[in-house]
C-alpha cells in the first residue's frame, strides 16, 4: 500500500461474477485476487492475460497496485470481471484513457448470461423427445 492509502475504485461485471476493484498508485504493476497473489488465483495464463488485458491495453503514465474482491460465478467469468472493473476504475483514475479502452471493448459489460429454464421444457430451449405414435 502507499503512504497516502489513496485509491481508484470501481465495480466489474460478467454472468453472475462481480468484482470490487481497487487501484493504488505503486512502483511495480501487481495484482492481488481475494487476498492472493494472480498467479495463484488464475493458475491458467490465459486467464491472467484477461485478467491484465486492460491495463496493459491503457497503458497508463503511473503504475497500478491492483486488490479485488472476487464473488460469484465462475474462474473465466471472474477473470472478465476483473478486467472490466479495472476498465473502470482506470477511467476514475484519469479520463483520457477512455478512447483506447473503449476501442478495445473493455467498458462494455458484457450482458451475456444463462438464460433460464422455462416450464414444459427440459431446459432453456431444448423440448421434451416427441413421437407421432
Amino acid at each position: 500500500m502507499t503512504a497516502t492509502n489513496k485509491y481508484y475504485e470501481a465495480v466489474g461485471r460478467r454472468k453472475t461474477a462481480i468484482a470490487r476493484v481497487r487501484l493504488f498508485i505503486a512502483k511495480q504493476h501487481s495484482y492481488e485476487v481475494n487476498g492472493q497473489a494472480l498467479e495463484k488465483y488464475f493458475p491458467v495464463k490465459e486467464l491472467q492475460a484477461i485478467a491484465m488485458e486492460a491495463i496493459t491495453g491503457a497503458k497508463p503514465a503511473e503504475k497500478f497496485m491492483v486488490s479485488a474482491k472476487i464473488v460469484g460465478g465462475g474462474i473465466a467469468a471472474q477473470a472478465e470481471a476483473l478486467r472490466h472493473g479495472v476498465a473502470r476504475a482506470l477511467l476514475v483514475y484519469d479520463l483520457n484513457l477512455r478512447g483506447g479502452l473503449k476501442k478495445a471493448g473493455l467498458l462494455k459489460r458484457d450482458a451475456r448470461a444463462k438464460e433460464r429454464r422455462k416450464f414444459g421444457l427440459k431446459k432453456a430451449r431444448k423440448s421434451p423427445q416427441w413421437s407421432k405414435r
